[in-house]
């Protein structure tokens, strides 16, 4: 973890969001079980050479518009409900095309890998700062915090780029003065990953979170970070570009899946090899009071390790390799989802995380709320059923995981919580 100062990033313009809500998966067949990872998997023989405008795309998130298997029932958010499997009419902004219906995957329902779909997970259209799902900047004044022992422990879900809205939420928690600098004393903050793409300013988001880690520990307390999936996205497209990369479609390459998950040239042009060093030490995983935090609900990680050590250990080794196949595989690995939503399967996939790296509950970003809910906003803002209904993070799996990614990016909220939960 950097612990020195950084200037976060000024004099930039807004960066306008590309049309680039496709997301981008390659299928893989997973096996029955999960055996610890010996190191870099082996990579398969490349088949075609490119990436031409008539290859497969195949979306970070399932085939919500393709038919599929029955609904699941919404299970019990945090303080609300919700049904599930509702045709939708999503709301997407200027020529984003409207909702389908929308079905039913996960990991352990799509053993083989992942449906390729043309268009996944359109963003509803934001409105200017202020408005409908915008959260409310608020002024706090910080309180005395204890000099002793732990201070309380907060979680940051997704961020994408969206700034502001991550100032306003860590001022309304108290953690941050409305100059921005640590306020909170001895207070805890993990970040879950994913701090660029699709948002206006992820490198101004990295920035800050960096100077925050200095700043906290100077005061006793620390402010942290995972790797995302995003992280891996990034830091491939920065090191191997337009490299073809092998995959079970082909090949592809970092810059096109980078471009197709909203990357934004604004954040490349302003990305360092101090941004890239930082991300590149994130841990992948983390155990705190009882709490096993990670970015993605997905199983993955058990193929790096039976520890928590043991896994960090290994991603950081695999990426230290530069070598694209590697990391392009371990950007698919952990762009998987859904492995804690199904009623059946999903508790029990927890339990196995838990069983192994130990706590009481697995705390993730990733997999945005309103799509773990089946709530999706509609073209004519109804609010009732869309991403601004999220108000808080996401309680499922019989009560073994919370999900915190609130669709910062579809007009829902960035969520910033302590924990634990009083739920």
């Amino acid at each position: 973890m950097v612990e020195g100062s950084m200037t976060q990033g000024a004099g930039q313009g807004p960066a306008v969001r590309t049309d680039t809500e496709r997301d981008f998966r390659l299928p893989v067949a997973e096996p029955a079980a999960h055996p610890v990872h010996p190191g870099a998997a082996a990579a398969v023989s490349a088949g075609a050479t490119g990436f031409g405008a008539d290859a497969p795309v195949y979306g970070e998130y399932p085939a919500y518009y393709d038919a599929g298997p029955p609904p699941i029932p919404a299970q019990h958010g945090y303080g609300h409900e919700a049904p599930y499997g509702a045709t939708l009419d999503l709301g997407t902004g200027p020529g984003e095309p409207a909702g389908r219906p929308m079905g039913h995957a996960s990991e352990e329902s799509d053993p083989d890998g992942y449906t390729p779909t043309q268009r996944d997970l359109p963003i509803i259209g934001r409105g200017a700062l202020g408005g409908p799902g915008d959260t409310v900047q608020i002024q706090y004044v910080p309180q005395e915090t204890p000099g002793e022992g732990p201070g309380p422990l907060y979680v940051v879900g997704d961020v994408h780029g969206y700034i502001d809205e991550l100032v306003a939420e860590l001022q309304f928690q108290g953690l941050i003065d409305a100059d921005r600098n640590w306020s909170a004393g001895n207070s805890r903050l993990w970040f879950l990953g994913d701090f660029t793409d699709r948002g206006p300013d992820g490198i101004g988001v990295i920035d800050l979170v960096m100077r925050l880690s200095a700043e906290a520990a100077a005061a006793g307390g620390y402010c942290k970070a995972l790797m995302g999936n995003h992280e891996l996205l990034l830091i491939g497209a920065k090191r191997f570009g337009d490299t073809p990369v092998v995959s079970g479609a082909g090949t592809a390459t970092f810059q096109a899946a980078w471009l197709l998950n909203g990357g934004q040239r604004t954040d490349m042009d302003r990305l360092q090899d101090v941004h890239l060093q930082w991300m590149s030490r994130l841990d992948a995983a983390v155990l705190v009071d009882d709490h096993l935090l990670l970015h993605s609900d997905t199983t993955a990680y058990l193929d790096y390790g039976d520890s928590v050590e043991d896994v960090n250990d290994t991603i950081h080794e695999l990426l230290n390799r530069n070598d694209a196949d590697i990391t392009w595989d371990l950007f698919r690995k952990f762009t998987k989802r859904f492995a804690f939503r199904d009623e059946e399967t999903g508790p029990q996939a927890v339990r196995e995380l838990i069983g192994t790296y130990g706590g009481s509950r697995v705390v993730h970003g990733h997999s945005p709320i309103p799509y773990l809910l089946g709530e999706v906003g509609t073209e004519d803002g109804d609010g009732a059923h869309g991403p601004e209904a999220v108000v808080g993070p996401h309680v499922y799996a019989e009560g073994l995981a919370i999900a915190m990614d609130g669709g910062v990016t579809m007009a829902g909220k960035l969520l910033v919580v302590q924990l634990p939960l009083n739920d």
